[in-house]
């Protein structure tokens, strides 16, 4: 599943104002952060995550890793912050981020 750009653009502009609900710092990804990046994904569909790396290289890779381990799907990327999206099977209008859907 790859976004339009049209839909990128509409999910970039509700991202904007959205804080990061998971910092991944020095020690990478763990069970923990995992489950917590599986669980705001299923909850709110549109999340930040800020990578606190110095190493441009190392995000990039976490930015990867988080992708294959999620299948979610990166709208945007601004220097430690990612905007992630993952479809929920069941999404919950009182959690989501998604103030409107996009078909």
């Amino acid at each position: 599943m790859s976004l339009d750009t049209d839909t990128k653009k509409q999910y970039r502009s509700i991202g904007h104002s959205l804080k990061p609900v998971v910092i991944i710092a020095g020690n990478g990804i763990s069970d923990g952060v995992l489950d917590e990046l599986f669980r705001a994904l299923r909850d709110h569909e549109l999340i930040k995550v800020k990578i606190a790396i110095e190493d441009r290289e190392v995000r990039k890779a976490v930015a990867q890793e988080i992708i294959a381990q999620t299948s979610a799907e990166i709208v945007q990327e601004i220097g430690k912050v990612v905007l992630l999206f993952k479809k929920a099977s069941k999404p919950n209008p009182k959690l989501t981020n998604l103030r409107f859907k996009v078909q």
